[in-house]
């Protein structure tokens, strides 16, 4: 068997192994006008949510009720906002902001901010950085069926954050690479876990936000139309996971993903010419 014929049974496999379903958010509100580009958020555990923007916007946590009203916000100290993709949460409180879009997979300062409990008190929190690299990106920017180093999406378990790369490449791959790196302060080489194809449509397909559920049992990985929902895998290894997809209807620019609780995905989208600037929620079985 030919390459290119072992990489088309290789896709066509795991595309039978998917199990489709076609869903409308539920609508919660419509953030302000100074909240136009959501490109990622969390939920603490007393259900307190916190959002941030991306790149061109200031170096701020906004927290947000749902009915999308700000209710504060944190200047973070000792960090910039390059392009913040993505928020997390570990189960002591501490939150980390991926400051790690690469859109042009140029970037050689990917860092993770960690703000720990007790800074997220003060009025302008400190941030402690993890710097990162990926050890199979060796061009800045590579060639481009190599653009996988561009990330919007993360998460934190077991003293570990995982993190899901967004796929540019072209001819497009459908594949999102996996790394982890510790959740501890320092500079790391990100460990490689392996790569997970979820579709082949290039405008639909490519990670924008991910999520693990308070139980541990289902990841959520969000694209622009699809949540991938990813179970019965056993960390660090999600290769083999079972995957459900849902088809969510919209055009809109869909950035942020996180569990509300183990079946309650709250997602939010920027602003763009089909409209957005919301908060929608979507419960799952």
């Amino acid at each position: 068997m030919n390459k290119l014929a072992l990489v088309f049974l290789l896709i066509v496999v795991q595309g039978c192994a998917q199990k489709t379903y076609v869903v409308e958010l539920e609508k919660l509100a419509k953030f302000p006008s100074k909240l136009k580009e959501v490109s990622g958020l969390e939920v603490t555990k007393d259900g307190k949510i916190w959002v941030i923007e991306d790149s061109g916007n200031k170096d701020k946590i906004y927290r947000v009720d749902k009915k999308g009203d700000i209710k504060e916000s944190l200047k973070i100290d000792h960090a910039k906002n390059v392009d913040w993709e993505d928020l997390t949460m570990d189960t002591e409180g501490n939150l980390y902001i991926g400051d790690f879009g690469n859109n042009k997979n140029a970037r050689e300062d990917l860092v993770i901010y960690k703000v720990t409990k007790d800074e997220m008190g003060k009025k302008e929190p400190n941030s402690d950085k993890i710097e990162f690299s990926y050890p199979q990106q060796t061009n800045f920017p590579p060639e481009k069926d190599s653009l996988y180093f561009d990330t919007e999406g993360f998460f934190h378990l077991n003293d570990y954050l995982y993190i899901f790369t967004k796929n540019r490449t072209r001819p497009y791959s459908g594949k999102t690479l996996m790394y982890r790196v510790p959740d501890k302060k320092g500079e790391y080489e990100a460990e490689f876990l392996g790569d997970l194809f979820l579709c082949g449509d290039q405008d639909h397909c490519s990670v924008t936000s991910a999520d693990i559920s308070p139980d541990g049992k289902t990841i959520a990985l969000l694209s622009y139309g699809y949540i991938f929902l990813l179970t019965d895998f056993t960390a660090p290894d999600f290769t083999k996971a079972s995957i459900e997809v849902i088809d969510l209807q919209t055009d809109t620019q869909i950035e942020s993903v996180c569990f509300y609780d183990d079946k309650t995905l709250l997602v939010a989208d920027e602003e763009n010419k089909h409209g957005g600037r919301k908060l929608y929620q979507y419960r799952f079985r």
